[in-house]
């Protein structure tokens, strides 16, 4: 049987102007057969799903490892130049920043370059992306860092700082823990790599099962607004962690909310013990490195590959320290001993999973959105395709498994990714040849920083964050294109600075989602003019020129009707048209009562007849058309306003017409009952269809200029 919607058409228009129009000539408009019994859709389903045969199974065995579907295509003489020498530069510019993000989130430097080895080979089999480097991100590690603070106060471990302990002798030492904790068989920096491995094996838990259950949908709520905003809010309390190390002071790290604020009264109530050494040393770093990352941006495009001042500073800073015996000395802070060699693996704490689940669920989410919108971004620019769904498998993975090896979490990371892509990288054997170089330096060159100075890393942290910090410069452009982005932008980054990053994060997404329910809550509703010698009709209030057609109003309404913007919908519509038809019908109520309280005294005719003429007072129109292509969905309070006002509008004689409705919104108007028997409610496909209906009911054509 075929199913035609209760729909009234005006496309057969009477003749003359004595005739009338066809009130019941039905659209047969029949509606494809896409619904399916629940029943059939689980059967088919399950059908699909438990079906096993050689191809299937070779095909999802090629999609979980994407390395079987590049590699054997790989064009040696094509890819592999551009692949090693953006593979070197990478790793010669992550083993810097690996060593001083470890001090960010609460590690020792052997920790840094262990998880930018083991993330760079799990991408380079997980990983559909040729371009992004996957390895230390900061606003990752401050999160990381904080939390790692926390437990490590809650276990009753000394908070203040210390020089880095041998990591050769960390399971060797026996500290005794707080009286709600069991007694801990590592010292503190074993203690710190154990809660940062724990919780980097729960956020790749977390990103495997989103990845599973194919809820990449939660990263459409990080919009790019709220993202830059979280991130320079961030930077501002990375740049505040890092500022003891520049002074050379010893405070505790805060954590918590207001942890900017507390570690700067900190910083200032012990400037007084800044060591001039540590803080000569870093304006000296500062002078080197920031001159000379400005020229890399500016010449990249003429420089085969940028200068690697980063390693330079370091490799300078240690021979001097070393030499110049800063620590003995001056009592510079140092690195201290970096062992060469691998630990032997070992499982993350089972009893500390309840501590840091709840803090793995933001660093998850931050880390597959960053990752799944670096890997698009470039992907499109390069004329690839990724599949976002491997994408958190792949960031899963690289957390999961190095999480066994003594690891913290990870992410995509924007300046590695344009600097490996601007340096020659053609597909993912470059992360394997970043993966070598930091293997080098693991196994040879790592304990020859014993003597690198903390304040130097906090330097190199402190010139990254120049890109998130310079966002401030695109504020005037950003609120000239979006004030709502830019209010947006500003909040998140203000709660992420001056509250915490977890709860920033939290607001930022929250007062986003109040901003889209405002929008619609109160959205744009003009009334509309037809654009001569064509069908279009455009917002009085934007254009000029446009045309009125006599006796008729059309409405448009820019937003889904539903339960929060209902009274907004009718109050606007009775604005716009100048006619609320509850008050008409009232007044009208009111004199009808006056003249028969007139006539039964018998008062005279005089007022009578003004009672008479207010009750026929003209409103001026006969025919309201409401636009509905902006109208995405309803909700049943939104069809019960549209009743409403098609009611009240009928009983002072005028009709209201739709027009422009998606399937979706006539969908919900044929299960809301909206078309009921004895009605005439009136559906069309254009405004135009809808107003040449409207002159041919009242018999008579013609236009009037707009004002």
């Amino acid at each position: 049987m075929a199913e035609f919607s209760n729909v009234h058409s005006a496309t057969e228009m009477p003749e003359g102007d004595d005739a009338k129009p066809s009130f019941h000539h039905r659209m047969f408009l029949e509606p494809q057969e896409t619904k399916r019994s629940i029943k059939a859709l689980v059967v088919k389903q399950a059908k699909k799903s438990c079906s096993c045969t050689p191809a299937k199974v070779k095909d999802y065995v090629f999609s979980f490892f994407p390395v079987l579907q590049w590699l054997p295509k790989y064009k040696l003489r094509e890819y592999l130049l551009g692949d090693i020498m953006s593979g070197v530069i990478v790793g010669v510019l992550l083993v810097p920043q690996s060593i001083a993000y470890s001090l960010l989130a609460g590690q020792e430097p052997i920790y840094g370059l262990y998880t930018s080895f083991f993330a760079s080979i799990i991408y380079f089999i997980f990983g559909t992306s040729r371009h992004i480097s996957v390895g230390i991100f900061g606003v990752i590690c401050l999160m990381v860092g904080q939390v790692v603070d926390r437990e490590i106060q809650r276990a009753g471990y000394n908070l203040e700082p210390a020089a880095l302990t041998d990591t050769a002798a960390v399971n060797t030492t026996i500290l005794p823990a707080n009286e709600t904790s069991q007694k801990l068989l590592c010292d503190k920096s074993c203690y710190a790599i154990t809660v940062g491995a724990t919780m980097t094996f729960i956020a790749g838990v977390y990103q495997v099962a989103m990845g599973f259950f194919q809820v990449g949908f939660v990263s459409v709520y990080l919009s790019d607004s709220l993202l830059s905003g979280f991130v320079t809010g961030a930077s501002f309390t990375i740049l505040t962690s890092q500022a003891k190390y520049l002074l050379g002071i010893d405070i505790p790290r805060s954590s918590g909310i207001g942890s900017l604020i507390a570690t700067w009264i900190n910083i200032f109530r012990n400037i007084h013990k800044t060591n001039i050494c540590d803080l000569i040393t870093s304006f000296l770093c500062f002078l080197v490195l920031i001159p000379t990352k400005e020229l890399n941006e500016r010449f990249k495009s003429r420089l085969k590959a940028p200068i690697p001042v980063e390693l330079v500073v370091i490799v300078a800073a240690t021979l001097a320290s070393h030499f110049g015996k800063l620590r003995e000395t001056y009592g510079s802070s140092i690195a201290g001993h970096i062992p060469t060699g691998f630990l032997p693996p070992s499982p993350p704490d089972w009893n500390l999973i309840p501590n840091v689940a709840l803090d793995a669920i933001p660093i998850a989410i931050i880390g597959f959105a960053i990752t799944v919108s670096l890997s698009e971004m470039f992907a499109k620019k390069h004329g690839y395709s990724v599949k976002a769904n491997q994408e958190m498998y792949a960031i899963g993975f690289c957390n999961i498994i190095p999480s066994f090896f003594h690891c913290f979490t990870t992410s995509a990371a924007l300046a590695k990714t344009l600097v490996k892509e601007s340096t020659g990288c053609r597909t993912q054997m470059s992360g394997m040849v970043t993966s070598l170089v930091i293997l080098l330096v693991l196994l040879v060159i790592a304990p020859l920083f014993y003597s690198l100075q903390k304040c130097v890393l906090a330097v190199i942290t402190i010139v990254n964050l120049r890109g998130a910090l310079r966002k401030f410069k695109d504020l005037p452009k950003m609120w000239h294109l979006s004030r709502v982005d830019t209010v947006i932008w500003l909040v998140t980054m203000a709660a992420s600075a001056l509250i915490s990053t977890e709860i920033g994060l939290l607001v930022g997404v929250c007062f986003s989602m109040l901003c889209v329910i405002f929008r619609t809550q109160r959205p744009e509703a003009p009334l509309l003019g037809w654009v001569a010698e064509s069908e279009t009709y455009e917002s009085l209030s934007a254009y000029k020129n446009l045309q009125t057609k006599p006796g008729i109003v059309v409405f448009r309404f820019e937003a889904p009707l539903y339960y929060i913007n209902k009274e907004c919908f009718k109050s606007t519509l009775y604005k716009q048209t100048g006619v609320n038809p509850v008050w008409v019908k009232t007044a009208k109520k009111k004199a009808a009562k006056r003249m028969l309280r007139e006539k039964e005294v018998d008062s005279g005719g005089n007022q009578t007849s003004i009672s008479m003429d207010f009750v026929s007072e003209p409103l001026g129109f006969h025919t309201i058309v409401i636009d509905c292509c902006a109208v995405q969905f309803l909700d049943t309070a939104g069809i019960r306003t549209l009743q409403e006002v098609c009611k009240d509008y009928r009983e002072i004689d005028v009709q209201v017409l739709l027009a422009q409705c998606n399937p979706s919104v006539r969908s919900s108007l044929i299960r809301g009952e909206f078309f009921k028997e004895g009605e005439d409610h009136l559906l069309f496909h254009s405004v135009h269809q809808a107003v040449d209906f409207a002159l041919g009911a009242q018999g008579h054509g013609g236009t009037s200029a707009s004002k």
